[in-house]
């Protein structure tokens, strides 16, 4: 097995992007899946490091990443050591580091013997996920999608309203409290501005109505976090999608930080052998 693990992808434009790469050396061009975490997440959360040798198993290449400001850097990737970055992040700085990965593994030399870049699947967690469904619409490199408990709508599920968010925009930040961390998480207005003026581009709904690959919707109907709602809607809007729903599981499918033995939770095990199978579904 190769594992590569926390490199990074520098840019001139912006922050350089920390990313994991797994992938069987056979000398073959294998599936690639790109992975994108979710809000207050990053590549290594909970089973996600764990999850690699199902992908490799099944003869699919993982690349995981953190995006550009979701609080970590290159020297410490886990947890949030620069709230600043943390703060000034949009939805917009995360799909230009989508981009980016994308755009880095189609184009290096040192991969294109072993990564098919013609079969590349993305999968989003959470709002890795809302995430994911923009880039897979706009971007016809991406062959498969797939997203685990995704939100459906970033105005509903992100933002909030009334008296809440003109208090937002007189403070100009908003302190959200990490309940494992216990970090006061900044989220700086600019946050809301950038949201409101690329709201076209950054409509999920649009997005997911305009697919025309394959998509696979997994959700636990125990989720808390994101409403089992968000994936009936999701489904509702692209009927051709395949809908997958866990009773009783949470967002995170069973997992937890720090994630310390050696298997994947039972909901977790689920979701990769449903995963894996639509990969490999011709």
């Amino acid at each position: 097995m190769k594992c590569i693990k926390n490199n990074l992808i520098k840019r001139t434009h912006s922050k350089p992007i920390v990313y994991d790469l797994y992938y069987h050396k056979t000398n073959t061009r294998k599936p690639l899946v790109i992975f994108c975490h979710g809000y207050k997440g990053y590549k290594d959360w909970g089973a996600f490091d764990l999850m690699s040798s199902s992908f490799l198993e099944a003869g699919i290449a993982l690349l995981k990443f953190n995006f550009s400001h979701n609080g970590g850097t290159p020297e410490q990737p886990i947890d949030f050591p620069d709230l600043e970055a943390f703060g000034n992040n949009n939805y917009m700085i995360e799909l230009d580091d989508l981009e980016s990965v994308i755009n880095w593994v189609s184009t290096a030399e040192e991969f294109k013997d072993e990564i098919d870049i013609n079969n590349i699947i993305l999968i989003g967690h959470s709002r890795g996920g809302a995430i994911a469904i923009l880039k897979a619409s706009e971007d016809a490199r991406i062959k498969k999608l797939i997203t685990w408990a995704a939100v459906c709508d970033f105005n509903r599920s992100m933002f909030e309203q009334g008296a809440e968010l003109e208090q937002w925009k007189k403070d100009g930040v908003l302190y959200i409290v990490n309940g494992r961390t216990k970090q006061k998480m900044p989220h700086y207005i600019q946050f809301y501005y950038n949201y409101s003026k690329n709201k076209e581009r950054l409509d999920v709904k649009k997005a997911v109505k305009q697919l025309s690959i394959p998509q696979l919707i997994v959700h636990g109907e125990g989720d808390l976090a994101v409403p089992v709602i968000h994936a009936e809607n999701l489904h509702q809007w692209n009927p051709a999608s395949e809908l997958m729903l866990l009773p009783k599981a949470n967002h995170v499918f069973g997992a937890s930080q720090p994630w310390l033995e050696d298997k994947l939770p039972k909901d977790f095990s689920i979701v990769l052998k449903k995963t894996i199978d639509f990969i490999n579904k011709s």
